[in-house]
């Protein structure tokens, strides 16, 4: 997986092989689709918190002591890509109650070939440019919609792109590989690395669109 992008982490998880093989389904209702992507995206929010920088403590049991890792998230800012990207982002907060939150609003021009990315509004906290910053969008296909957020956060806010993780639950290789080109520094935490695109810039198999499915508005 390192010749796609050099940080890219793919967590091993049983749990998300069963999950994975309902969202993909057609057969899945729209109902059942949102019951099965929270759990699978609560164990794909672990993982990408898990990421983020540690430190070694150690820590009374009510039996002895032990070493154990201090996950550092005081200085987190969760940050969805609107609106898919506020489905992983809750599955955040539930781990994490008191992140702070972001928003970037991009759409994709359906009408061009390309897919490109259009940016239309973005909220931070104050002082983003001091935190590190979990991305959330679930679907990394083209790298648009992640160039167009990754670089206003790092344009327009200041953040530094090392303190960037970027957390989505299906990629594939194109989005990787110009990930690569575009940000090697980023860390990318997938649930799974797809095929590849379609025609249309979809991922193949996938499991459709990811936002459609889990709000219903197929």
């Amino acid at each position: 997986m390192s010749n796609l992008h050099p940080k890219l982490v793919v967590p091993q998880s049983k749990a998300l092989v069963g999950l994975f093989t309902k969202l993909r389904d057609v057969q899945t209702t729209p109902a059942e689709f949102a019951f099965y992507a929270k759990r699978a995206m609560r164990i794909l929010a672990e993982e990408a918190i898990a990421e983020l920088p540690t430190s070694l403590s150690m820590i009374q049991t009510p039996c002895g002591t032990i070493n154990g890792t201090h996950i550092e998230t005081d200085n987190l800012c969760a940050v969805s890509i609107i609106r898919s990207g506020d489905a992983l982002l809750e599955a955040v907060r539930e781990c994490l109650p008191s992140v702070s939150v972001g928003k970037i609003l991009i759409q994709r021009n359906e009408k061009s070939k390309e897919k490109e990315a259009i940016l239309y509004y973005s909220k931070m906290p104050p002082g983003i440019e001091h935190m590190n910053v979990l991305l959330c969008d679930p679907m990394l296909a083209t790298g648009g919609s992640a160039r167009a957020a990754i670089d206003c956060l790092v344009d327009k806010y200041h953040v530094k792109k090392e303190r960037i993780i970027f957390a989505n639950m299906i990629t594939c290789p194109e989005g990787l590989q110009r990930m690569a080109e575009w940000y090697p520094e980023i860390k990318i935490i997938s649930a799974v690395v797809d095929e590849g695109l379609n025609d249309e810039k979809y991922i193949v198999p996938g499991l459709g669109d990811y936002g459609d499915r889990f709000f219903n508005t197929l």
